[in-house]
């Protein structure tokens, strides 16, 4: 029911809840999204009475894309806010000379492209609508956090919203998706790693009045006169952003007429284009170093924040969001003990600082304005692209300590490819659905998984998929090969995948039961101690 713009609870009952999230970006909508698919009831709390109409966040990638497709809102089911980016990324400096180029093109391990550039108002609304659709999901706009009171078993916020009205949400848990500012991080009393890395940087969105040619879409000008960014802003729009030096004012520096002078250099005017948004940002880099306190959890810019150059601000909150919820589904199902809630902070935490210093490492190249330390970093990085030296579109880091093996690929990153299941080919994860698997390389070693430790698998979530060449509804014929290939890659023969597309451990042939055994012991540590026998004699 809406009221005044407010969408309202129904009943005095319905004030309690699973999990209340703290903020409704894209964080919170995915988050709320897949905890209500499971039938969890979520109440978000929200206290801009709409959503914000502008676009902030421009680009995701592959792993980004599966988890949107695992919600049935993957890039082609948003076309007119999603285009993918099929090019390079190009770092350039003052006299246009190549420094870097960052390959975008082509397909990503997670079986979509490498990158994708996006108009984030409307994928939040594409988002919301899949959320309003849910009975499981409350979304309360304009009602700000105040305070909150935890029990042994509980948590209430307290809210309040611009008329003075006052009420009392109650879950298990509280997630703070509320943004650089979090009140939820601040109530948890975190420290946080702080690098250091400030530089204000000017972002202006433009919609064109005609087609923009830029080459490629995605470009850096490292220019020590004024460092500048170019790509592409989601369907039919462009995204500018422009270093402020010293000595500019922040005033003076964002006003309209400063950034049509700035534009004035690449043919844009206000004949030629509309300017949509125009931002003084101050980008930093930083991370919590607590994610979890009691029953409460940060997720997204709450818990860390970088610069943007590697285009995966957004894409790291949405992988917390990714990480967070399946063990949170299986705590509150009882299917895994409440411990397992603190993996998800070690893991992310380290798994994000990869990503953060490598947009320092590549900010450190574009904002440098000393002219002699350009023309050295100009005359190293020239020499290196001469000789062949590439990097990679992003990081593919391990995740830090928690619920996962120390094996070859424990804590990694899993493929997905086309697969021809019984009644459909396609992606794996549009054939089977998505969630947990233990992929086999062959039907065979089905058989050396006992029926109690199969249906105990099966219990929490994670299915049983085996390569073979008749497919079934557990069977998968890898078209491609690339699931035999990176199997061997591997060195398994088995290799079991967390809901979140992670790598739990691998196996070879004849020690399936030993690592299906390791996992659930991990989801139930304590049971999984007390049905160990009894140590014997003496220890040293």
């Amino acid at each position: 029911m809406v009221a005044g713009g407010l969408e309202q609870l129904k009943s005095p009952a319905e004030e309690d809840f699973d999990v209340v999230i703290a903020g409704y970006g894209p964080v919170g909508r995915v988050l709320a999204l897949q905890l209500g698919r499971r039938g969890h009831r979520v109440a978000v709390v929200e206290r801009q009475l709409v959503s914000y109409p502008l676009p902030r966040a421009v680009h995701f990638d592959d792993e980004i894309a599966r988890l949107l497709q695992s919600l049935d809102a993957s890039p082609e089911q948003m076309p007119h806010a999603v285009e993918a980016y099929d090019d390079q990324y190009e770092w350039r400096n003052a006299a246009g000379e190549p420094l870097l180029q960052l390959e975008w093109r082509g397909g990503g391990r997670s079986g979509w492209n490498t990158s994708y550039f996006f108009h984030q108002p409307s994928v939040e609304a594409f988002l919301h609508d899949k959320v309003s659709a849910l009975g499981s999901v409350t979304v309360l706009r304009g009602w700000e956090a105040e305070s909150r009171y935890e029990t042994e078993g509980q948590i209430t916020l307290h809210v309040r919203n611009a008329d003075g009205e006052r009420r009392s949400l109650t879950g298990k848990y509280l997630i703070g998706a509320d943004g650089a500012n979090s009140k939820v991080r601040q109530w948890m009393g975190t420290t946080m790693t702080d690098l250091g890395y400030f530089h204000d940087w000017l972002v202006v969105d433009l919609l064109p009045k005609e087609p923009m040619q830029v080459e490629p879409p995605a470009l850096q000008i490292c220019d020590p006169l004024r460092p500048t960014t170019l790509v592409p802003g989601g369907p039919g729009r462009r995204r500018f952003e422009f270093l402020r030096l010293e000595g500019e004012t922040k005033e003076e520096f964002s006003s309209e007429a400063n950034v049509w002078e700035l534009l004035k250099p690449w043919g844009v005017s206000p004949g030629t284009a509309d300017i949509e948004r125009r931002a003084l940002y101050t980008f930093q880099a930083r991370w919590c170093d607590s994610w979890r306190k009691g029953r409460m959890l940060l997720a997204g810019d709450s818990a860390h924040l970088m610069p943007p150059f590697a285009g995966q601000g957004m894409s790291s909150g949405l992988r917390d969001a990714a990480n967070l919820e399946w063990k949170l589904d299986l705590v509150l199902t009882g299917r895994a003990d409440e411990s397992i809630l603190d993996s998800y902070g070690t893991e992310r935490a380290e798994h994000v600082r990869h990503f953060i210093e490598r947009s320092m490492q590549l900010g450190e190249i574009i904002c440098l304005t000393d002219p002699a330390d350009a023309a050295k970093r100009d005359e190293k990085m020239t020499g290196d692209i001469a000789a062949g030296v590439s990097m990679p579109a992003h990081p593919a880091p391990r995740l830090g300590d928690g619920l996962h093996r120390y094996d070859h690929s424990g804590g990694t990153l899993s493929i997905q490819a086309a697969v021809r299941g019984a009644d459909k080919e396609g992606l794996f994860d549009d054939v089977y659905g998505p969630g947990g698997t233990l992929l086999l390389r062959k039907e065979g070693l089905r058989n050396e998984l006992p029926e109690d430790l199969h249906a105990a698998l099966q219990a929490t979530g994670v299915r049983v998929i085996a390569l073979g060449t008749v497919p079934a509804a557990d069977t998968a014929v890898d078209v491609s090969g690339a699931y035999s290939a990176w199997l061997d890659e591997i060195v398994a023969d088995a290799v079991l995948i967390r809901p979140d597309f992670y790598v739990y451990g691998t196996a070879v042939a004849g020690e399936v039961p030993e690592l299906v055994q390791e996992f659930l012991g991990d989801l139930q540590p304590t049971k999984a101690a007390d049905a160990r026998p009894a140590l014997t004699g003496s220890s040293r």
